[in-house]
């Protein structure tokens, strides 16, 4: 495909500003300034003029699973123009030395230290690379040579706003909750359990209701920056694979509300006769492209 083709890419955007519960509507045309997401909370982002075809297959992984091989064929067999990466510069940086797709520091949030230690530490346990499905995905896009494009927020800096951000209540729910340190953890290392695999958006919104700042910083606002990343990288490439955590993908899907975006969960890739039928899906979908 022609990645180079001009298009002319126009986002209608409704807000809501978090301290009002009226919404406004901004359309966003090319070279416009970035929105001012820290206080804002998009409800929807549709395309409202594409003047190309566009394909998105939106992968959602876990960062501590073995499904390399499975990232691995989905990218490679996709042949993708460009392959989008839940990754800031930082941690992509960190990640391709060798050192595990986060790494902290000691001036780093605390909440940044303990979850990347807990990933790490699982990670060796089950005896894989941490962050081994974005590691493949990269290999595999560089093989097709496709343009890798990291697409999240600063993690640092994410994890010190969700330490400033929280309420006295919500600190005191939080250090009394394990049920809140397993949901950190499971969502930093997305460990989904079957419960959310069943029915994630039931999940996440008990979540919401009891540690508010840390849905929204951890999810909202980072889908919000996430899927204003993927409309950017639409202006140039057709044929895109997005990789992000499973958390991620219904919430992404929802603000791209005018492409057309082909999902694989989590749950399909640990399933082996789910990950099989993907496969087949991916294989006529190809055959289909060269008749």
């Amino acid at each position: 495909m022609n990645s180079d083709i001009n298009m002319n890419v126009c986002i209608h955007v409704c807000i809501v500003r978090s301290d009002e519960t009226r919404p406004h509507h901004i359309t966003l045309k090319r070279g416009d300034p970035p929105l001012p997401f820290s206080n804002l909370l998009c409800k929807n982002i549709l395309f409202e003029k594409v003047l190309t075809a566009i394909m998105i297959t939106m992968i959602g992984t876990g960062h501590v699973f073995n499904i390399s091989e499975q990232v691995s064929f989905i990218v490679k067999h996709t042949w993708p123009d460009a392959v989008l990466i839940e990754l800031d510069e930082r941690r992509y940086a960190a990640l391709m030395s060798g050192a595990g797709d986060r790494k902290g520091s000691e001036n780093s949030p605390k909440l940044y230290r303990e979850s990347a230690e807990y990933q790490n530490r699982l990670s060796e346990r089950r005896g894989i690379h941490p962050g081994n499905d974005l590691l493949a995905a990269v290999t595999a896009g560089r093989m097709v040579e496709a343009e890798i494009i990291c697409i999240d927020k600063d993690a640092e800096q994410t994890m010190k706003e969700v330490e400033e951000g929280m309420s006295f209540f919500e600190r005191i729910r939080y250090s009394l909750s394990p049920t809140a340190d397993r949901m950190l953890r499971r969502y930093r290392t997305n460990a989904a359990n079957k419960d959310y695999i069943v029915d994630e958006e039931t999940y996440v919104e008990n979540m919401r209701r009891r540690f508010p700042t840390l849905v929204k910083k951890l999810i909202d606002e980072r889908n919000v920056h996430m899927a204003a990343k993927i409309a950017q990288a639409a202006e140039k490439y057709n044929n895109m694979v997005v990789v992000v955590g499973d958390a991620h993908v219904r919430g992404i899907c929802g603000l791209l509300g005018g492409i057309e975006i082909e999902t694989i969960r989590l749950a399909e890739i640990m399933d082996q006769e789910s990950m099989n039928k993907v496969r087949s899906r991916i294989w006529n979908r190809k055959a289909e492209v060269s008749e």
